[in-house]
């Protein structure tokens, strides 16, 4: 039986009703009037935007621009995926900028001071991280410290400890060509189209798998059009970004071709890919939306709720470890403002932007991506267009207190219509 609304299957000897694609997209409109917006905003910012600084500036669209805008966005957005666990507790972590660059100078220091190879300023990296996030933790969890306090002392711990490691601001270079490359360098275009067309092959399997196995236990499924409009649009934007990655950039190609997905891009992908599987698909991720949610009613459902909330914090700093890595490799070099200036303010920003909600249980990892592109092509945008660091300061200000408000409004909209 079909009919306009939905259509029935069989699995197990019980019929089960299936939404068609028309109340699929019906559904779909009735959360978004309900206020589950999602990342629909930044989304929409992100294309008005773009196509306000095309208008205004070629070279916004020119392939050496855009390839810069991953490299330019790296730091900020892997600080955000991280943000993205503490906010979805309604936590707040103001030491992030700090903390990726105090393990930014970490890695430095053993490189160049110490002659340390990669392969071990890295995890060293990494594990300066993981304990800057278990401290944190701890303090907040254990000794009831608010996050708000312990972050902020740390803000201005970490500020002096990066002065304190690199002599008092002294400016130190780093030669490792793998390092360098984490955030300068391609992927020949050859693997770049390879990674490109598995990326999207991988996603359709998943999509399809996931949709197969919940027909065979008798669930409801997306429909099959769905589905392939979702395969069909995450591969048109795959192959088209990769199509203008693989152009010549370079502005002398005879003495130094240009063209490849960045390096950044891939690792990029990977974490989302990693953290999104973490959050929706695991344990450990429904904890932490029913700890962000409502921590009493978890804590009476036996989820541990200090274990959760020390661990978020630990996922923080960690990826501001790997975004202060990033840092470092654009750079090449390490000083007293890496992780400075209005990274932390960008970084917090691209979570909020993104659709994650200040309030806590609403989030996913993709806003970080999502915010993080916005917050680069504003900055990227407005230096093009010739706006001073005050009026960009200002511009994202501005998108920022939009944001916050279309999520207060959004959270009282869901109250009011009982979606929430």
């Amino acid at each position: 039986m079909t009919t306009s609304a939905t259509h029935t299957t069989t699995a197990g000897g019980v019929e089960v009703a299936q939404p068609t694609v028309a109340s699929h997209l019906h559904d779909y409109w009735r959360r978004v009037r309900g206020g589950d917006l999602g990342s629909l905003p930044a989304v929409l910012g992100l294309i008005v935007l773009s196509l306000i600084f095309a208008v205004a500036r070629e070279t916004f669209t020119s392939p050496l621009n855009f390839a810069n805008l991953f490299n330019q966005g790296a730091q900020v957005v892997f600080i955000a995926m991280g943000l993205i666990f503490v906010l979805l507790l309604g936590e707040i972590d103001l030491s992030a900028g700090f903390a990726s660059g105090v393990c930014g100078a970490v890695m430095a220091i053993l490189l160049t001071n110490h002659g340390w190879p990669w392969y071990g300023a890295i995890p060293a990296a990494l594990l300066t991280g993981l304990v800057i996030g278990l401290v944190l933790g701890l303090l907040i969890a254990k000794v009831g410290i608010p996050s708000f306090v312990v972050t902020l002392a740390a803000f201005l711990g970490f500020q002096g400890l990066l002065l304190v490691l690199l002599g008092g601001g002294v400016n130190i270079s780093i030669r490792d060509p793998f390092v360098i490359a984490l955030n300068n360098k391609n992927i020949p275009v050859l693997w770049s189209w390879i990674l490109a067309v598995a990326a999207v092959a991988g996603y359709a399997l998943v999509q399809l798998s996931r949709r197969r196995g919940r027909a065979a236990r008798g669930l409801t499924t997306d429909p099959i059009g769905i589905v392939l409009l979702r395969v069909g649009g995450l591969g048109a934007v795959v192959l088209a970004t990769t199509a203008v990655l693989t152009q010549e950039r370079a502005v002398n190609p005879a003495i130094n071709s240009l063209k490849g997905v960045p390096i950044v891009v891939p690792i990029i992908a990977a974490f989302l890919i990693l953290w999104t599987f973490v959050l929706g698909r695991t344990t450990y991720g429904r904890h932490v939306y029913a700890v962000g949610g409502n921590t009493e009613a978890a804590r009476r459902a036996g989820i541990p709720v200090d274990r959760i909330r020390i661990s978020v914090f630990v996922i923080g700093s960690f990826m501001a470890a790997i975004g202060g890595i990033l840092a470092v490799s654009r750079a090449s070099s390490v000083d007293p403002n890496t992780g400075g200036s209005n990274i932390l303010l960008y970084s917090v920003g691209a979570a909020v932007i993104g659709g994650t909600s200040l309030f806590g249980g609403k989030g996913k990892v993709i806003n970080a991506v999502i915010g993080g592109a916005v917050i680069a092509v504003i900055d990227n945008g407005m230096g093009l267009m010739g706006f001073s660091s005050g009026q960009k300061f200002i511009f994202t200000g501005l998108i920022l207190l939009v944001a916050a408000s279309v999520d207060a409004l959004a959270r009282r909209r869901a109250a009011a219509t009982g979606t929430r």
